[in-house]
């Protein structure tokens, strides 16, 4: 509301709530999903992500293979990329300590953001190891995704198959928080830089 309005962009001088807010009629869901670019990234073709988009939480147990197998061949182009065989570039364990069955299990049937109101909720804190228990607004996401698909067990010393990697090349997006004030109300905008 900036003006006259009864309601946001409604009354007023502007055309009535009732008009502009009619939720009469059939709706389709769009959308259900709780971790951002896990569908974009696993999905695979355009329609399995759709598919995955309108599938309630509690339904969605027959993507996992599809996310197993999108995130076996990531590390393939992987291998590729640092001039390895993919045979020999395999995805190990996590650093949740959590296998390719189970983590693709939990990132396809358990893609909603739990609220844990006794507990720690983050998307992942490697002081902790508490993970995927929700999100706080400074929680870098693309990152922390990055570090459960390809930090293994042990960031400092990543190893495939016997073959010593140092230091894994995609833990990061390389975009940090930024300025963020989440002090601030929503949509907690910065300063513009002139």
């Amino acid at each position: 509301m900036n003006g006259d309005e009864e309601g946001v962009d409604c009354g007023g001088s502007c055309e009535p709530c009732a008009v502009i807010l009619d939720f009469s009629g059939t709706y389709v869901q769009e959308d259900v999903m709780g971790r951002p670019g896990i569908n974009t990234v696993f999905g695979g073709s355009d329609e399995v992500k759709n598919n995955f988009n309108t599938t309630i939480v509690s339904d969605r147990s027959s993507f996992q293979p599809i996310f197993q197998t999108n995130l076996e061949a990531y590390f393939d182009v992987y291998a590729v990329a640092l001039g390895l065989d993919p045979a020999d570039v395999n995805y190990e364990t996590n650093i949740l300590g959590l296998d390719a069955p189970t983590f693709t299990t939990v990132l396809a049937q358990f893609d909603a953001l739990q609220v844990a109101p006794n507990a720690q909720t983050t998307y992942f804190d490697p002081a902790t190891g508490v993970a995927l228990t929700g999100r706080t607004l400074s929680d870098d996401v693309i990152d922390i995704s990055l570090i459960l698909i390809f930090g293994g067990g042990d960031l400092a010393n990543l190893n495939f198959d016997g073959v010593p990697m140092g230091e894994p090349l995609l833990i990061s997006d390389g975009v940090d928080a930024g300025d963020r004030d989440f002090s601030l109300s929503f949509p907690y905008m910065s300063t513009v830089n002139q």
